[in-house]
Order: C-alpha cells, then sequence, then structure tokens
C-alpha cells in the first residue's frame, strides 16, 4: 500500500508545485532533503554500531542468561504459551533489551527471529489439532504488540536524529518517551489480556 501512496503523494506535489509556480521551492527542498537524510544517516551508523557491537559482546557473555533469568517471571506472565520453552524466551528477552536501549534497528533481526520461533510452536499445535486456518498465537500478538510499543529507556535512535538536526539538548525528551511508551504497554497488555480472556 505505502508504495502506492508515496508515488501518489510525489507526483501530486510536483504538479502543484508546476501549477503554482514553485519549482524553485520543489528544487530546494530535493536538495536539502537529500543532505540531511546522508546526515542523519551517519549519525545514525555510528550509534547503531556503537550499541549493536555492546550486544554482541554482551551475548557472548553471562550476561544475557542473567538478564534473561531477569526477565523470566514477567516473560511467563505476557507469554504463558511458551513458559517452558528457553531458547525463544531468550530470543524475546533480547529483543525487549535491545528495544528497551533504544535500538530498533538491532531489534528487528532478533525479533524476527523469535516470531519464526514462535510460529514453528504454533505450526506443530495447528497440525496436532489439524486447523488449517493460519492463526497468530496469543505469545505472537502480545510480542507484536510489545514491539510496538516498545518501552526505551534510552531512545537512541531519536537522540541521534535530534541532535543531528540541530537540537541544543536531544535527550530533553526523555521523560515524555519514558511516560508515553510505558502507558502504551501497560494499556495495551491490558486489553490483549483482556481480549484473550474473552476468546476463552
Amino acid at each position: 500500500m505505502l508504495n502506492k501512496i508515496w508515488p501518489l503523494f510525489i507526483i501530486f506535489s510536483i504538479f502543484y508545485a508546476v501549477l503554482f509556480g514553485n519549482i524553485q521551492e520543489i528544487n530546494s527542498a530535493i536538495f536539502d532533503s537529500t543532505e540531511n537524510a546522508i546526515t542523519i544517516t551517519i549519525s545514525l551508523v555510528g550509534t547503531m554500531c556503537l550499541w549493536s557491537g555492546i550486544m554482541k559482546i554482551a551475548c557472548s557473555t553471562s550476561l544475557i542468561n542473567k538478564l534473561c533469568r531477569i526477565l523470566n517471571p514477567i516473560l511467563n506472565f505476557l507469554f504463558p504459551d511458551i513458559k517452558n520453552s528457553k531458547k525463544i524466551k531468550k530470543e524475546i528477552s533480547m529483543n525487549i533489551i535491545s528495544n528497551f536501549l533504544g535500538l530498533g534497528n538491532a531489534a528487528t533481526p532478533i525479533g524476527i527471529k523469535a516470531m519464526q520461533s514462535m510460529n514453528n510452536e504454533n505450526n506443530k499445535i495447528k497440525n496436532a489439532e489439524k486447523n488449517k486456518y493460519n492463526k497468530l498465537s496469543n505469545s505472537m500478538k502480545m510480542f507484536i504488540l510489545i514491539n510496538t510499543a516498545s518501552i526505551q529507556l534510552i531512545p537512541t535512535t531519536i537522540f541521534s536524529i535530534r541532535k543531528s538536526l540541530g537540537s541544543k539538548n536531544p535527550t530533553q525528551i526523555i521523560v515524555p518517551v519514558w511516560l508515553a511508551t510505558i502507558c502504551a504497554a501497560l494499556s495495551g497488555i491490558f486489553c490483549l489480556k483482556l481480549l484473550i480472556k474473552r476468546e476463552k
């Protein structure tokens, strides 16, 4: 859908500029936006490399296992269907930790891997029940919700973008980010748990 919407916006903008004689503004916007895109990209690459490297080092130590044990009670509450699967819980823990540190891009491949693992478990259950419908498990729904809300202690990406755009105090938004993500996560979890209970 987006690959249709964005070209329509671009075509409409160019048509509007030609119609009302704003071609110069279009040219300026193109050059300014490309320059800003390169600047932001370079800024984000440095930040992502730093935190991705830290996560890679953490994965090679016992730190991740310790963090998984700390998160275990929370994961058992959020994902009761997979509480006996250490592999999936470890993948989910790494995804949550990455998001917690504001590493959305680093969390994505781990999140995809966790979803694939949960989908495999879901397919085993469906095959056992001879269910032909492709339906998300409750754990998969919860995982999507957690990733969408994405509680962040350190919103690294936002800090980098604000700094690259000339913000004098890029960390100023940290408290609103905490409040927004925590409220989104808690309300989402409450609603999903309620819907799951009603389905049963």
